[in-house]
């Protein structure tokens, strides 16, 4: 069984930094696709991250972001520079509990908890998958196993 809401967090999960203390904005696109932050550092993503939203994305999945950033802004504004607001159907992004996000993405989309996967850190009954060192195509190939084989014991 496929979930039908994969949810990523963003800091140390699509990209390796937290926006409310690494980066400083504003964020500037340069004309070879860099983003960059006020100081002219580079603000870079996990590599396959792209790649990743993609094939998920032609496969049929849908996509959410939950964040609990203070700094939600300026995790809009680098989703919306990285070109990735066209992968993502649902997005809360603002401080406070995960519990409100998945809440929220229940309501919006009427789907049980037990449908979602969520990378990131784990909570209630949502199926999670810590990605310690950000999203990679072998960190989704994992969740997706994980998931299917969780789903396999679970009555929907």
């Amino acid at each position: 069984m496929k979930p039908s809401l994969i949810v990523f967090d963003l800091d140390y999960t699509l990209w390796p930094f937290w926006v409310d203390t690494h980066v400083d904005p504003p964020f500037k696109k340069q004309s070879d696709g860099r983003v960059l932050d006020f100081h002219g550092r580079h603000v870079k993503y996990y590599r396959d991250v792209p790649q990743m939203l993609k094939q998920l994305q032609q496969e049929g999945y849908t996509l959410a972001v939950a964040s609990r950033t203070s700094c939600t802004d300026e995790a809009r504004q680098l989703l919306n520079l990285f070109d990735w607001n066209k992968y993502f159907t649902y997005k809360e992004i603002y401080p406070g509990s995960k519990v409100a996000h998945f809440q929220r993405f229940h309501e919006q989309s009427g789907l049980p908890y037990q449908k979602m996967l969520f990378f990131d850190g784990c909570f209630l009954c949502v199926t999670c998958i810590h990605a310690k060192d950000g999203m990679s195509l072998q960190v989704l190939q994992e969740g997706l196993q994980v998931f299917a084989e969780k789903s396999q014991g679970r009555k929907t």
